[in-house]
């Protein structure tokens, strides 16, 4: 008798601190990974000594088969209709934790006298051999959580919990990665990044099996939309995601995130390494714009139950055009006054960004609802994929048009630290506008795009529990 005090109607485990913590382990393990790729350019560039043009090339070219991975990738998981003991999302979530416990390390293999064309090839194929297996692994993660609860509440709480996953993951590399393969003259020390990358490795795949044995799938997709019947057809589900405005609109958002966090990267490395001239700090001061999220966490899903994820996001991201107009016209000087400023305006940037990167993943799981709604087909695997198609078709492009344009300013890879003043200036006002253009296009994409709001996603989810309990 005491045991079923912890069961839901359905008999399944009541919903709690075990799935939020982990579904956060997920994020942590992909982290582990997707964490090094902000130190792909300064390693390859600076360390290997590949040109700008070269590596800017090859980044676009991994990067679109990486795109064009995902949704081939989605399309098997959808598209399998075999039974697994703990559901397919989890057999293959475990199939790709195997492999990235070694692919991040692959990508960081130390050969800096290779010829041009052996380092061209080991790029490519580290990159390569890791994105197969990330793709694996997050694809069926991301598209796993409206399969955890149906509740608006409970799917932000999941959605915080794993930016909270990220977070550790991502701080933990940003700040102590710096601090170990930057040395006294502000140059990397590329040959400790494949140790890092095969540590960070092992812990990824730690917390992959934690999340894998603890997780409970509540949402039978039999009785939600009798999937088994249903022929999988990848050209319709391309057309119903062009057609449904709230994947469109998140991903818009997610692509927008994904220029200020990597199409500045060349920039910003500049402007720690050769405009204030710390290059240790760079990845503590990164932490100043995550902060304010620790602020809504604990109290997202009332802020979602009582305002709505699409209100709620969109004003807060009102802050982060705001914060990065202050960093475009302050005077930030390059000492601690400017570096004070610069921390300022990211605290800025985190209270807008704050409540966004608390329910965005949710309000995927939201649009995948949407695409049963309209459409009478889930096809998660797909829509994830398409969605995470443009998140690395952006992760490829605006790196390589951020790495080119602070070329076109005089900034020499080879350099390293060693820039000129003029161009260190030159990267510190381009870190600003990037940022500004990505807060921009984030809030028309939230405002504008992503049409699910508080009353419409309340009416979506009624109209879609009347029809599970007609089956």
């Amino acid at each position: 008798m005491p045991k079923a005090k912890t069961l839901d109607a359905k008999g399944y485990r009541k919903f709690g601190a075990l799935d939020k913590w982990a579904y956060a382990a997920g994020d942590f393990g992909c982290n582990m990974s997707f964490a090094l790729k902000s130190y792909l350019m300064v390693y390859w560039t600076q360390y290997m000594g590949m040109t700008e043009s070269l590596y800017a090339l090859l980044l676009v070219v991994v990067q679109v088969w990486d795109a064009v991975n995902d949704p081939l990738i989605g399309a098997m998981i959808d598209s399998d209709r075999r039974k697994y003991k703990r559901g397919k999302f989890l057999a293959y979530i475990f199939v790709g934790s195997i492999g990235l416990m070694v692919a991040g390390a692959a990508t960081f293999l130390p050969f800096p006298n290779a010829p041009r064309w052996a380092k061209a090839a080991l790029y490519v194929g580290g990159y390569v051999f890791w994105d197969a297996f990330y793709t694996i692994a997050n694809v069926p993660y991301c598209s796993m959580l409206p399969l955890i609860t149906e509740d608006a509440g409970e799917r932000a709480q999941l959605s915080s919990f794993r930016t909270l996953g990220a977070m550790i993951g991502g701080m933990g590399a940003g700040v102590i990665i710096p601090m170990v393969i930057y040395g006294s003259d502000n140059n990397i020390r590329g040959n400790l990044m494949w140790i890092i990358a095969l540590g960070m490795g092992l812990l990824g795949f730690g917390a992959f099996q934690f999340m894998i044995r603890a997780t409970c799938i509540r949402v039978d997709l039999d009785v939600r939309c009798n999937e088994e019947s249903q022929k999988f057809d990848m050209l319709v589900a391309i057309k119903n995601f062009a057609k449904n405005r709230p994947a469109v609109g998140a991903t818009m958002g997610a692509c927008a995130m994904f220029i200020s966090q990597y199409g500045a990267s060349a920039a910003v490395s500049v402007l720690f390494q050769s405009y204030f001239k710390n290059a240790r700090i760079s990845g503590l001061m990164s932490i100043f714009a995550m902060l304010p999220m620790f602020l809504f966490m604990p109290f997202i899903a009332k802020i979602v139950r009582k305002y709505g994820k699409k209100e709620a996001a969109a004003f807060g991201s009102m802050f982060s055009v705001f914060a990065y107009i202050l960093m475009l016209v302050l005077p930030i000087t390059p000492d601690s006054k400017g570096m004070l400023m610069y921390v300022a305006c990211n605290l800025i940037n985190g209270l807008g960004m704050g409540v966004y990167t608390c329910v965005s993943y949710s309000m995927m799981a939201d649009a995948i609802d949407y695409n049963e709604w309209k459409f009478g087909v889930r096809d998660e695997g797909t829509i994830y994929a398409i969605h995470s198609f443009f998140r690395k078709l952006a992760q490829g492009v605006f790196p390589s048009i951020g790495l080119m344009v602070a070329a076109g300013l005089g900034y020499v890879a080879t350099l390293g630290s060693n820039q000129t003043p003029e161009v260190a200036l030159k990267m510190r006002y381009l870190v600003a506008v990037m940022y500004l253009i990505a807060a921009l296009i984030q809030f028309i994409s939230i405002k504008f795009v992503f049409n699910l709001d508080k009353k419409t996603l309340a009416q979506m989810t009624e109209e879609l529990n009347a029809r599970a309990n007609k089956e």
